[in-house]
């Protein structure tokens, strides 16, 4: 039975963070004053084995999932999440096995990746100028190893590769027209986000952010752009092609036009936890059920109550208010 919550919603995708580790430092992420050389991550113990992740995709299929995104932290810094594609690839009903990574490790392992199941990736790269990409990650990492990584990525197969682009004021607003042309023709597929207010410590402000219609207006002015349909109900970003049909760019408007009445997205946290929205003050212990012994019957009676509760509308009440809330951070939760 595939339930449905509060507002109608059918549950399609499933995010599953693997790990709450990365290498980068991204300001919108995990800011280094917080994430530092004393913040504690999870023990390995803690992390939800390979065995039990499969599982929980398994039980998540017979409730409508179709889609299921690896994430983290850095999902590529998890040991040997080949083995879990794997897993994840030979479940039937997994119709898009994809994975959102910062590109680093991609160079070499997009062919294991690829040999493993793994159909899609997208990479996240906030600016093409090593400067500014540098300020952004706070980790000195070259552009070109991205970059690298994203043309491993196609020889491999794992296409179409998306390139999801964090815009942000006075930071990287200025290259959005340009990071747009560098991809046009590549067969890659730029995503520009709007910034937003995910966890705690992002030092978030309405006045950051550029509008999801300022972006696609930069593009639009130097390389024409027309309105393309969904590719499915409760795709996140808008799409548009180009003109002249060498390719398309997509703009997620999480903050100016959101998207909470088509949300079809469970979230898997790297130790077990549930939450129902990218924005949750809280979440549910699937891991304590999974090690008591439940069986599958449980788990998904277990998911079924807690997609039917759902009413999470966050992006379309945000106020300032909402902004000081206890949210989850991004880094554990996923992307």
């Amino acid at each position: 039975m595939e339930p449905a919550d509060t507002s109608g919603r059918h549950l399609r995708d499933l995010r599953i963070s693997v790990t709450d580790r990365c290498n980068f430092r991204c300001r919108y992420c995990m800011p280094r004053e917080v994430f530092g050389r004393d913040y504690e991550f999870l023990a390995r113990h803690l992390l939800l084995t390979f065995e039990e992740i499969e599982r929980v995709a398994r039980v998540s299929t017979g409730l409508g999932v179709r889609k299921v995104r690896l994430t983290g932290g850095e999902p590529l810094l998890r040991r040997d999440v080949e083995e879990l594609v794997a897993r994840l690839a030979a479940l039937p009903g997994i119709d898009d096995l994809t994975m959102t990574t910062n590109g680093s490790l991609l160079a070499r392992r997009a062919a294991r990746l690829a040999e493993a199941g793994l159909d899609r990736v997208t990479v996240s790269l906030d600016s093409l100028d090593d400067t500014t990409f540098a300020a952004m990650n706070d980790a000195d990492f070259p552009v070109a190893a991205v970059l690298e990584g994203i043309e491993a990525a196609a020889t491999a197969g794992l296409t179409p590769v998306k390139v999801n682009m964090v815009v942000k004021r006075g930071i990287n607003d200025s290259e959005v027209a340009a990071f747009a042309r560098h991809f046009k023709g590549t067969g890659h597929i730029v995503r520009f986000i709007e910034y937003m207010d995910v966890g705690r410590s992002n030092g978030w402000r309405l006045d950051d952010v550029v509008p999801a219609a300022a972006i696609i207006a930069a593009v639009d002015a130097e390389m024409p752009l027309e309105a393309l349909p969904a590719n499915y109900p409760g795709e996140v970003a808008n799409r548009w092609r180009y003109r002249d049909g060498s390719g398309e760019v997509g703009v997620v408007s999480s903050v100016t036009r959101p998207f909470c009445g088509g949300c079809t997205r469970l979230r898997l946290s790297a130790e077990g936890m549930v939450y129902t929205c990218l924005f949750a003050t809280s979440g549910h212990d699937l891991r304590a059920l999974l090690r008591n012994g439940a069986d599958d019957s449980a788990v998904a009676g277990f998911l079924t109550s807690i997609w039917a509760g759902r009413g999470d509308r966050y992006s379309e009440i945000r106020t300032s208010q909402t902004g000081d809330l206890p949210k989850i951070e991004m880094s554990y939760i996923g992307g």
